[in-house]
């Protein structure tokens, strides 16, 4: 298999790109030959010696999702056979051109999207899908307000929220992203002064629902902007993890603040939230009512420079890896 490769822990100078054995596919498991694979933040924090892969999973293999075709089953898998196509979730290990995955962690793709479209839907969608619905329990007519709107997750997210019937407030700092978020049917407001324009969209309410893509520099700006029993989602903390917290401001307004991660669940909580993705939005990518967003494909032995490119600003949806060229 062709995959990327940490060396150490520091910046893209640990970053190799290798040619090692295929890996061996379990019993309960299927082996998948991916054409594009996705990065996400967390390949960059693992990068930097911040966030290792759980115990079973390679340590020196960055990547959290899978997308292809179906090589081989193993003895005990009934669900699936070879040459079927399937996303999903791995915790680590994604970033190669073949990934051995649990059964009940992967699900049907849709018909319509390519093998391209298809790698920009696992972790982006489903991180989404399970904070702001299953989470944070979105419902119809609530205010979804999205830090870092244009990015991958953001980008799916605003998607879900339009999609559920939410009314979607949208953030970015780059005029591309803005535009892109108002094409995906949110109303998308500048970084720069974002409290005030949340409180004057909402007519002083603020927002029900809010996915923190960002981190720390958000929070106090948060609180002002949330809604009374409103839930605040943190997902990313890319730009910092520190925060004062005054409880008399969460206890007026009764409002919630959680954290998630998917990487490190059980299997068993893993596939729940893969599962509930595809079973309550997997009828909206197949008519065309979300779709994945993909910024730039970098070819596969270009990884340095595509994880360079995930570190910088101004993206607009998912960053993949070609290991098809």
């Amino acid at each position: 298999m062709r995959c990327v490769v940490y060396t150490g822990a520091g910046g893209n100078e640990v970053v190799a790109c290798e040619e090692r054995p295929d890996p061996i596919c379990g019993d309960e498991e299927v082996l998948i030959h991916a054409a594009f694979a996705g990065i996400n933040g967390a390949d960059i924090a693992q990068r930097k010696g911040a966030y290792p892969a759980p115990p079973g999973w390679p340590s020196d293999i960055p990547g959290l999702e899978v997308a292809g075709v179906i090589e081989q089953v193993g003895s005990k898998v009934r669900s699936w056979k070879v040459g079927d196509r399937a996303y999903g979730l791995v915790g680590g290990g994604g970033l190669s051109d073949r990934v051995a995955v649990h059964e009940r962690c992967v699900v049907h793709v849709p018909s319509r999207l390519d093998a391209q479209e298809i790698a920009a839907i696992p972790e982006v969608f489903i991180t989404a899908h399970d904070a702001i619905s299953t989470q944070a329990g979105l419902r119809p007519g609530d205010t979804l307000l999205v830090h870092g709107a244009a990015g991958g997750v953001g980008s799916a997210a605003v998607q879900i929220g339009v999609a559920s019937g939410a009314i979607v407030i949208g953030v970015s700092r780059h005029a591309e992203g803005r535009k892109a978020i108002e094409s995906w049917g949110a109303t998308a407001i500048d970084a720069d002064g974002w409290v005030e324009s949340v409180l004057e969209l909402t007519g002083g309410r603020g927002a029900d629902v809010i996915l923190e893509l960002v981190g720390a520099p958000n929070f106090e700006g948060n609180m002002k902007a949330i809604a009374r029993l409103g839930r605040l989602a943190i997902v990313g903390i890319g730009a910092g993890q520190k925060v004062e917290l005054m409880l008399r401001d969460l206890m007026t307004k009764r409002a919630t603040i959680f954290g998630t991660t998917l990487r490190a669940r059980p299997i068993e909580e893993k596939a729940d939230a893969i599962q509930r993705f595809h079973h309550e939005l997997g009828p909206h990518l197949d008519a065309g009512r979300l779709n994945p967003v993909i910024d730039r494909a970098f070819p596969w032995n270009e990884a340095a420079d595509a994880l360079a490119h995930m570190e910088g600003s101004g993206k607009v949806g998912k960053v993949l890896l070609d290991f098809a060229s």
